[in-house]
């Protein structure tokens, strides 16, 4: 029996299908990192995945807080007051581990940030946001080493990884009409867009201690922070031709400007063990330091190096203004062995919202299962799916720690939306 437990979930199993279900975390969290295949006891495992979220969060009662931009308060004159903030998204991974004797390696490629928001145009906080996107890659090494401690195996973990970031976001500058009213009709539709690049490494460590006869494993590992100290990209003003640079820095050209942040950095406890024949009981409880991004300032690479580019300095041309706090998200489940072909797993998140007010980031809550089906011992097919709820709340103006009064543009309130997904995975291994 205790070797029908190893072989029903541990290693992955149905087990990640819960946890790879819940991909719409805090902050700017999508896929995460994840080094579950590392522990697979296989020679040689390879894994490619793939998770669409579709979260449904809706903004209403929005009010124009800042009618110098041409939409006025309440929507008169500007558009609607409620929009669709979030839109679908894929989650994909890809890896490839080998073990020989004590050692195992694992290289892998995913997606762990991104977010894209996109309520358009025609509505009351487009001085605020039209849509914005960010996009992550990342390619990892990571290894590890094992070795007899009592009853079980002590393994330590350590790797590397680069990781890839892209984005941009687009609002409403200056209306034409308001523009117009002031003598300088302009050619464009007055938005402006903000678009970025940058990578940089990464590091993990961590520990795990296993006994593979009761399916236990205990695992923490730490992923440091991404240093994007040298992001790129441009502030596209073209669309505000016309217009004098007194009114608007910039504003008809397109600015080479530069930036700095933080991917933040990731501890994760990891729990699971064996509790009848063929049952399994899992949990995990992980922190990421969301609050070090805050107000990202971006300023023209011309004053690089001259003056100082924060969110109070006087060269700064524009931001992304965040003002995150940490992110924690607690999960739980059972899993369960049906036979020698098929498993299952359900399970419970709560992951704690980042937003300290400038965004629709609040707690969400999610059940997801899934099930493993196996044809022969070299092959394992998974399908996963998850449906949770995003808690309501409300949008407004915050003071940061640099004492700047931020989301002063727009407000609005969200109530209880869903959000659900699907994933699937194939790994082959011999």
């Amino acid at each position: 029996m205790n070797n029908l437990r190893l072989k029903a979930l541990l290693g992955a199993g149905g087990l990640s299908l819960t946890l790879m279900g819940v991909a719409h975390a805090g902050g700017l969290e999508r896929g995460g990192y994840n080094i579950d295949l590392l522990f697979d006891p296989a020679p040689v495992a390879t894994e490619f995945s793939g998770t669409y979220v579709m979260p449904d969060r809706d903004l209403k009662n929005a009010k124009d807080v800042k009618s110098s931009d041409g939409l006025g308060s309440n929507g008169i004159g500007g558009g609607s007051t409620t929009a669709r903030d979030t839109e679908g998204y894929w989650v994909p991974r890809a890896g490839v581990k080998v073990g020989y004797n004590d050692i195992d390696c694992m290289i892998d490629y995913s997606q762990p940030i991104g977010a894209h928001s996109a309520p358009g145009a025609n509505w009351v906080g487009a001085q605020s946001n039209i849509e914005t996107k960010i996009d992550s890659n990342a390619y990892a090494g990571t290894c590890s080493y094992k070795f007899d401690v009592g009853k079980g195996k002590l393994r330590f973990i350590g790797g590397v990884f680069q990781e890839d970031v892209s984005g941009f976001k687009e609002r409403l500058v200056l209306a034409p009409l308001v523009a117009g009213g002031l003598g300088f009709p302009i050619t464009g539709d007055g938005t402006g867009r903000l678009e970025l690049e940058g990578k940089s490494w990464g590091w993990r460590a961590g520990i795990a201690y296993e006994i593979p006869e009761i399916a236990l494993r205990a695992s923490l590992v730490y992923n440091s922070a991404v240093k994007l100290d040298d992001i790129t990209g441009t502030l596209d003003l073209s669309q505000l031709a016309g217009l004098p640079s007194v009114i608007v820095p910039g504003a008809g050209s397109v600015i080479p400007v530069y930036g700095s942040a933080d991917v933040p950095q990731v501890v994760e406890l990891k729990l699971q063990s064996g509790i009848a024949p063929g049952w399994l009981a899992y949990g995990s409880v992980k922190w990421m330091d969301w609050s070090t991004l805050q107000s990202i300032a971006f300023c023209p690479t011309s004053t690089k190096g001259v003056v100082a580019c924060n969110s109070t300095s006087p060269a700064r041309a524009t931001s992304l203004d965040l003002l995150y706090r940490d992110g924690w998200t607690v999960s739980g489940g059972i899993g369960h062995k049906f036979n020698e072909k098929w498993s299952g797993a359900i399970g419970l998140t709560w992951d704690r919202g980042t937003t300290t007010g400038l965004s629709a980031q609040t707690d969400t809550w999610t059940v997801s299962g899934g099930v493993s089906y196996m044809p022969t011992q070299n092959v394992e097919l998974r399908l996963g799916g998850a449906l949770g709820v995003l808690t309501s709340g409300s949008r407004h103006s915050v003071v940061g720690s640099d004492g700047v009064n931020y989301g002063t543009d727009v407000t609005y309130d969200f109530g209880n939306d869903l959000v659900s997904a699907l994933s699937g995975s194939f790994k082959v291994k011999w």
